[in-house]
């Protein structure tokens, strides 16, 4: 009987899991389907149910039910539980197991340009979701320091006392951030400014900028921002959210199947995908 792989979200049907997944399904000789539900946050409860009831697999939680599922999950693996959101659900002999692959997902896609983190200094530009989920892992990795920068410090200087993982970190303001850009190695944009259709905004002004810092956003639509662009123009090496949104899908269809799936083959998919879209929903 043919395995049952998803996504869970609201909205979801522009969802490039499904293309990413069941290719590799088919590439690996894999018996399994990888199906999208748009799931509405009152109905969260009763589809985990079903999908538990059915003996799914595995699924993907994207937004905005990352944080919402936790309580009807039997169990939650200590990284997303300190991040305080799930995106990869597993089923361990009946269980359905909560992990997060987001933050991993965007180390994995790192180790091309950066040989260690602990020689980075690094800032994190935005305090949601992805923020946090990145920052907790960073924290992990035990580099010189990650700051913050938010355009509401209260959320920044929230998250900094939230997390579980020792690492020297201040909360600022975007304007601090402006001014002090040539002490970091690393700038990680992952707010959603820049996003089709508002291409020309960006969150900082990158005239401070240090050189060859690396410059990442975690937007892929477009491509390149408009932050990585002008970062680009200032001599920094950029890395755009391709490989953050790939790398958290190959780690959760490792933990589905326990093959390490073709990264490149994954990516071609990705980006021929995103020829002619508008707009992308993880």
């Amino acid at each position: 009987m043919k395995k049952l792989f998803a996504v869970l979200g609201d909205p979801i049907g522009h969802s490039m899991s499904p293309l990413m997944h069941n290719d590799l399904f088919t590439h690996y000789n894999i018996d399994a389907v990888y199906l999208p539900f748009q799931v509405k946050p009152e109905d969260l409860g009763v589809s985990v149910k079903g999908l538990k009831a059915l003996g799914v697999g595995g699924f993907n939680v994207t937004v905005p039910h990352k944080s919402a599922i936790i309580p009807f999950l039997d169990g939650v693996d200590e990284l997303a539980l300190s991040i305080g959101a799930v995106n990869t659900v597993v089923n361990e002999e009946g269980k359905l197991i909560g992990y997060n692959t987001d933050g991993p997902g965007f180390l994995k896609g790192l180790e091309t340009y950066v040989t260690s983190l602990s020689e980075q200094k690094i800032l994190l530009i935005g305090a949601g979701g992805a923020a946090r989920a990145i920052y907790f892992t960073l924290a992990k990795s035990k580099p010189v320091a990650v700051d913050i920068a938010n355009r509401t410090v209260e959320t920044a200087v929230q998250l900094v006392e939230e997390c579980p993982f020792s690492v020297p970190s201040k909360a600022i303001s975007l304007d601090e951030a402006n001014k002090s850009l040539d002490q970091y190695d690393l700038i990680i944009q992952t707010t959603m400014i820049g996003m089709y259709p508002k291409v020309t905004e960006q969150p900082v002004d990158l005239l401070h900028i240090k050189q060859q810092a690396l410059v990442c956003d975690i937007i892929y639509n477009p491509l390149n921002t408009q932050f990585l662009q002008e970062a680009g123009q200032k001599g920094a090496r950029i890395q755009n959210g391709i490989d953050m949104f790939v790398y958290q899908g190959a780690l959760a269809f490792e933990k589905w199947t326990r093959i390490s799936p073709d990264i490149q083959r994954m990516r071609e998919n990705v980006l021929k995908q995103l020829g002619g879209a508008n707009y992308v929903n993880w």
